[in-house]
């Protein structure tokens, strides 16, 4: 399979992650100079950074990308979504959003998808993706989760935060797939390192890797 995977194709499918709390400015521009090189899909970082990515990745095809509530999910709907569209407002094209993972296990269904439907109005537009954290839920909740972004208008289902107890299981990630169709995309993160990891993810089902490795990773494909 890997022969199918050029560069550029590979680099097509990965949103360029540094969500460490102690990311400098410096570091956020040289993530974003790595991305604008290989041409990744966004880069992905945390709030209080996406004014300075989005400045350097601006008239490029490569987005900006903010988390949302992130890592635990639990801010209350009202932050998530002024969050998310303070995000948009400071040049996020996509924002990754982490579900209420307790209201969830709480069967309080039709609250996780209200929280999800805000940050998507909030969204204005831009792409949402549904962090779902798979290592704290059955496989029936996991089911859920995704039908529940799916009702709510998200654009994708996410696995992990990274943050967790866990990241992308191939399992997990052919369980979404098979959950949401082509209706939604699925983006696997969480401890993705290796070409090998990414592959196996894709082939599972995923069109989106989220990983801090990214530059490793196409270093492993043949130029």
């Amino acid at each position: 399979m890997t022969s199918a995977w050029s560069r550029s194709r590979m680099a097509a499918c990965i949103d360029h992650t540094l969500l460490k709390p102690v990311a400098t400015d410096e570091q956020i521009v040289q993530l974003c100079r790595e991305a604008l090189a290989s041409k990744f899909a966004s880069v992905c970082v945390n709030p209080c950074h996406i004014r300075l990515a989005a400045a350097h990745l601006s008239h490029s095809p490569v987005k900006a990308c903010s988390v949302i509530g992130f890592p635990l999910g639990a801010h209350t709907t009202r932050i998530k979504a002024a969050e998310a569209g303070l995000a948009v407002a400071e040049g996020a094209a996509e924002v990754d959003m982490v579900i209420s993972i307790g209201a969830l296990k709480s069967g309080r269904l039709l609250d996780v998808e209200d929280d999800i439907r805000q940050v998507v109005a909030a969204a204005g537009g831009a792409l949402v993706k549904v962090i779902i954290e798979t290592c704290f839920l059955t496989d029936t909740e996991k089911v859920t989760a995704c039908r529940l972004a799916m009702n709510a208008g998200a654009g994708f289902v996410k696995t992990s935060t990274g943050f967790g107890s866990g990241g992308a299981a191939v399992a997990d990630v052919r369980l979404m797939r098979s959950t949401v169709g082509s209706a939604l995309g699925v983006k696997a993160s969480g401890g993705v390192r290796t070409l090998a990891d990414a592959l196996a993810m894709l082939e599972a089902g995923a069109n989106r890797i989220g990983t801090s490795s990214g530059m490793e990773i196409l270093s492993q494909i043949p130029a």
